[in-house]
């Protein structure tokens, strides 16, 4: 396309910067791979070889990665909080906040320091996982094709995943508007879901970014009014912070942790706004673009979880425009803006992973076939979220799942091991802190995710048992 189209995502996963493309473009037989010495790496520069025709200032940038991590997830917030308890939720979102901080760091200090080896402006995500592998260890740099088509095929199924809880959320959303004005209406969940399968099925059929980004804004807007009349519901009747438990039972902690990291997770964004700042050494260090704006989020969260959760308790639903109360105007107002916010956010999602889902497959079919191609893709994919959706109809149940099981991995356990494997022959620092630091990593995430996972199926087959 002629024109440069930037789109943000809203809970946690990838963008498209430079011409609507998304970022892993770079393939790896364009790499020095085999450059491996200190003073050939030092003498590349891979910042000073960006030729950006539009770099974001700092302060862009920083609004860039504020607005894709503050969006949906943050709704989530007291729902994660009832499985933690007031104490052990402010604590739990500090922490969590800093380790996620901390592994989007090692993905970001890994992909410059790679780019150095192998002579590139700059890399996506499934780029730098290709690279690290390819100049990795010797054993590993067979795997580095695969690994980046691995990488690519989770970051879709993320946000694919990501797409499921949108139109949960859209779902339990109308339910409630219509069941107030039509308490009979007998319209099950399925037929909900049914019904939003045929302009989600339409409106993903548009393969060209430049009719789909204007929506962005007017859903930003819609998000901030939504999450204002949040706050106007939550403060107007708030309870004694000791009116809630400090702490619940401990096997709810993976629930609570799969949803913080769904919230806050933001590893498929960073990389594209790193990769487009005019001073892209800014980024990281202290205070740097990433702690400021990690503090920043890391706080908001905080608060509404912990305003959030002492105002509805246990009460609190996987999104809290569920718990406003219908027949108000100002909250009936927030359930539409919701609605339509989520709606035009699942569409600008979806184009990232059909995206990567067509470039892994367009070489298997023939030319002439291509827009077919398309359509049947998009359409299949658009019809998986719809029947996800329609399966796990449980909004906080499926967040956690989704958290725990796609986000920890890309988050916290892929940026652990692309650090150990890309530090493995250049030193491990002193006494192998990295090794030690980055395992402790790795398997903490590890154990987000199959505790995390179990505990959700668990709750959803209860629930729906």
């Amino acid at each position: 396309m002629a024109n440069s189209y930037k789109m943000k995502e809203f809970s946690s996963t990838a963008v498209i910067t430079e011409n609507a493309v998304f970022p892993s473009t770079i393939s790896i037989n364009t790499m020095n791979t085999k450059c491996k010495e200190t003073e050939i790496e030092d003498a590349y520069d891979p910042f000073q070889n960006r030729k950006l025709e539009h770099p974001n200032s700092d302060v862009r940038s920083f609004a860039n990665l504020l607005k894709s991590s503050l969006g949906s997830g943050i709704l989530a917030m007291p729902a994660a909080f009832k499985n933690a308890g007031t104490v052990v939720g402010i604590f739990g979102t500090v922490i969590l906040g800093y380790i996620c901080t901390h592994c989007v760091y090692l993905l970001v200090k890994t992909s410059q320091d790679v780019s150095r080896v192998t002579k590139v402006p700059s890399l996506g995500y499934a780029e730098t996982v290709e690279a690290v592998f390819a100049t990795g260890p010797q054993p590993l740099r067979k795997l580095s094709r695969a690994m980046r088509i691995f990488i690519d095929w989770a970051m879709a199924f993320t946000i694919l995943g990501a797409c499921a809880v949108y139109v949960i959320l859209i779902e339990e959303s109308v339910k409630q508007i219509v069941d107030h004005f039509y308490p009979d209406s007998g319209i099950t969940t399925t037929m909900y879901c049914l019904m939003f399968l045929v302009p989600i099925l339409i409106f993903t059929q548009i393969k060209n970014l430049k009719y789909i980004a204007p929506f962005s804004g007017f859903a930003n807007v819609l998000l901030v009014l939504t999450f204002l009349i949040c706050l106007y519901y939550i403060c107007s009747e708030f309870p004694s912070f000791d009116s809630q438990p400090m702490s619940v039972e401990i096997g709810k902690l993976p629930l609570f942790i799969g949803t913080v990291i769904f919230a806050m997770e933001g590893i498929g964004v960073v990389l594209p706004v790193e990769n487009t700042m005019a001073k892209p050494q800014h980024f990281l260090g202290c205070p740097g673009v990433l702690n400021i704006t990690m503090a920043i989020v890391v706080l908001l969260y905080m608060v509404m979880g912990i305003l959030g959760y002492l105002r509805y308790g246990d009460k609190a639903e996987g999104s809290i425009t569920i718990n406003l109360p219908t027949q108000e105007i100002p909250a009936l107002m927030a359930k539409v803006f919701i609605v339509l916010a989520i709606f035009f956010t699942y569409v600008l999602q979806f184009y990232v992973p059909m995206e990567i889902v067509w470039r892994n497959t367009k070489e298997k079919v023939s030319q002439k076939y291509h827009n077919h191609a398309q359509a049947i893709i998009r359409a299949f994919f658009a019809a998986l979220t719809v029947v996800a959706a329609a399966s796990l109809p449980k909004l906080e149940q499926v967040i956690g799942l989704e958290g725990a099981f796609f986000y920890s991995f890309l988050g916290l356990v892929a940026p652990s091991l692309m650090e150990i494997i890309f530090c493995w022959d250049r030193g491990l620092g002193k006494y192998n802190y990295i090794l030690i630091k980055d395992s402790i990593l790795a398997i903490f995430g590890m154990f987000v995710l199959v505790t995390g996972v179990m505990q959700s199926i668990k709750e959803i087959i209860r629930t729906n048992g």
